[in-house]
């Protein structure tokens, strides 16, 4: 059950509640032990932050863990190598299974009316090559990464700006960072335990050796000659990779270190020597020493989780490949769980307002076109013929575990009606036909809608395949174009796609502390509306202005959600920029809480049974805590 952290996020001040009652003697692992031995390491208790997080375990349902081991597991693309600090969640707060907001890198938060915000770091906290983390780091980042136009040209990132506002940023002392605005931004928090978070610090010592105000230019020069490519700033940013750890050689604070340069085929991950967190009986974590990350073809990943070969997968698998993984659990030694999917929507059409083409642009932008496609969706029978009518369809909106949930809001324009979705399309202005009964756009050119997909979801193509029967009921032609999921993303944000495929939200889950901004045009990264958002995100500089009336709305709403000071307040404005949402099909949902297929080597343990699978809030099995995973004899896969 989630619960609100609002009373906890408002508090004057909020502190780590995983500690023991007396901290315990801290211990070494045996990996770490060699090290140790060798000289190559500090002992544990010089590692270790002055004021660890001790993990209550047992108040948690879990077991205390076994240290050592391999864990295995599949990626479809070499980039992928991120999901480590997806799944690795190690933040400046974050959120913990409950969905409550608590510290994790830093040891404490104070909050001044979502004003003022005194971020307290941890003494002796060290980065993953034993240097100090310290409030130099984030003064780098703001003032010499952020504030640098050539590292930065759009700024500073914008969940930073309250209205017009920038924060003005201080650094009282070598663990005191204190963020502060003259009006809320309820959202700085939350952002910062995203499942991709704004990495506001950067392991400073390292990076100042790419940055022009701390080195010579010809030693510089010769380090961008070095690097081939065309400037210090291009150097620098190449080798800024907190997100991609793409780069050895950059220190991080996450549970595991990548150790593997260069595409490989296996990545390997070895346990931070430097972790802040611990069991409560003074084991560092994580308790697994490595993690190797396999990178195969997409459609592998259910072939070789069905074999045996890795050890917690979930990433690669849909809801498809349920059968033969059941099927090959005995012998592959592993079990299926099935999550609930955290998104607002399996698979939503999202009909792009920005499109190029004006006369196209148009149809889409009529609300009765858009209702009239959702109209002509027979969920039910991708519901029977996909899930086995485990999916809950309807259109796109917030889960049942959100506050927020409205049946009508489900319902919205859902039902499968081609009669009314034909009267629609009749009244929008689109009656007539060619001689295969394809409707005729004002120009004469036929009603042929091409959505376009990443194509890495068969269970996606097979739902547009229905479709396109159902659609021609109505007198329209679906034109499926599978891409790669990065030329995908870039023709919509170019409004060169006439409409994308893609999940709801991500957060399906949402509470009254959750900023809504995604549901407004803030972000180009909701396919309906690629411009709006660039115009928002760029302040002007780049895209157009929403000029549509309910656009315009959410806008009005979300910066309402900003600056209320009560959950009342921000609990209405949900539900109205819900209802909006509904009342238009700016997306169209299919159908939500289709069940994520999880595998799990019966030798690792502390993996939950029940769990979301969620990006945002969740970041997928990172809010699990993965560094508590053990296997229970100690040993890897």
């Amino acid at each position: 059950m989630i619960r609100s952290i609002t009373a906890l996020a408002l508090a004057a001040t909020f502190a780590l509640p995983f500690r023991a009652a007396a901290d315990p003697t801290l211990d070494e692992s045996d990996f770490t032990k060699v090290q140790v031995a060798s000289g190559a390491l500090p002992p544990v208790s010089e590692r270790a932050p002055a004021h660890p997080l001790f993990v209550d375990l047992e108040a948690k349902g879990r077991q205390f863990g076994v240290p050592g081991g391999t864990l295995s597991t599949l990626v479809a693309r070499d980039r992928d190598i991120r999901m480590m600090v997806v799944y690795g969640y190690a933040r400046l707060v974050g959120y913990n299974e409950k969905y409550e907001l608590v510290p994790d890198i830093l040891e404490s938060v104070d909050n001044e009316d979502n004003k003022v915000f005194t971020l307290h770091l941890r003494p002796g906290h060290r980065w993953s090559d034993g240097a100090p983390f310290t409030s130099e780091d984030f003064r780098y980042w703001w003032e010499d990464v952020a504030n640098n136009d050539k590292l930065s040209p759009s700024g500073a990132p914008d969940f930073l700006r309250s209205g017009d506002e920038w924060p003005t940023v201080t650094f009282p002392d070598e663990t005191t960072v204190i963020y502060a605005w003259n009006r809320p931004n309820p959202n700085f928090l939350q952002s910062l335990a995203q499942a991709r978070p704004p990495f506001i610090y950067r392991p400073a010592h390292y990076m100042k050796q790419f940055h022009a105000k701390y080195v010579a230019p010809e030693q510089l020069e010769a380090e961008v000659k070095d690097a081939r490519v065309n400037s210090w700033a291009a150097l620098h940013n190449k080798l800024d990779n907190m997100y991609n750890f793409d780069n050895p050689d950059l220190p991080t604070l996450q549970p595991w270190v990548n150790v593997s340069d260069g595409k490989k085929i296996r990545h390997e991950f070895v346990r931070n020597p430097y972790f802040h967190r611990f069991d409560s009986h003074g084991m560092q974590l994580p308790y697994i020493d490595r993690v190797e990350m396999e990178v195969v073809s997409g459609g592998l990943v259910a072939a070789k989780s069905n074999a045996g070969e890795t050890d917690l997968q979930a990433r690669g698998l849909d809801f498809r490949d349920i059968p033969i993984l059941k099927k090959g659990e005995e012998g592959g030694h592993y079990h299926t769980l099935l999550w609930p999917n955290g998104t607002a929507s399996q698979i939503a059409i999202y009909p792009n307002l920005n499109y190029s083409d004006p006369v196209w642009r148009a149809v889409l932008r009529d609300v009765n076109v858009r209702r009239a496609l959702s109209l002509g969706i027979d969920r039910d029978t991708i519901n029977r013929a996909l899930y086995f009518q485990l999916g809950k369809p309807g259109a796109m909106t917030v889960l049942p575990q959100s506050p927020f949930f409205d049946v009508a809001n489900r319902e919205a324009w859902a039902a499968y009606d081609p009669a009314q979705a034909n009267q629609l399309l009749d009244a929008a202005g689109l009656d007539k036909r060619d001689a295969n009964g394809i409707r005729l756009l004002s120009d004469g050119r036929p009603m042929e809608l091409v959505v376009e997909t990443a194509g890495e979801r068969q269970e996606v193509e097979n739902a547009l395949q229905i479709i396109t029967d159902t659609w021609k009921d109505i007198g329209v032609k679906l034109v499926m174009r599978p891409l790669d999921r990065d030329i995908l993303r870039n023709r919509i944000y170019a409004g060169t796609t006439m409409a994308g495929v893609w999940y709801g939200w991500d957060n399906g889950i949402p509470q009254a502390y959750t900023s809504p901004d995604y549901l407004a045009p803030r972000y180009q990264d909701f396919f309906a509306w690629p411009m709006w958002g660039q115009f928002y995100q760029t302040g002007g500089e780049v895209g157009e202005a929403p000029d549509m009336e309910p656009a315009i709305r959410l806008m009005d709403l979300s910066h309402e959600w900003e600056v209320a000071t009560t959950d009342e307040e921000r609990s209405k404005v949900w539900r109205e920029m819900l209802k909006i949402h509904a009342d238009n099909v700016f997306g169209i949902g299919i159908l939500a809480e289709a069940p994520q297929p999880v595998v799990v080597s019966d030798r690792l343990m502390n993996v939950p049974t029940q769990a979301t699978w969620a990006w945002d809030p969740g970041a997928h099995f990172g809010i699990q805590r993965p560094d508590e995973f053990f296997f229970k004899d100690g040993g890897g896969g």
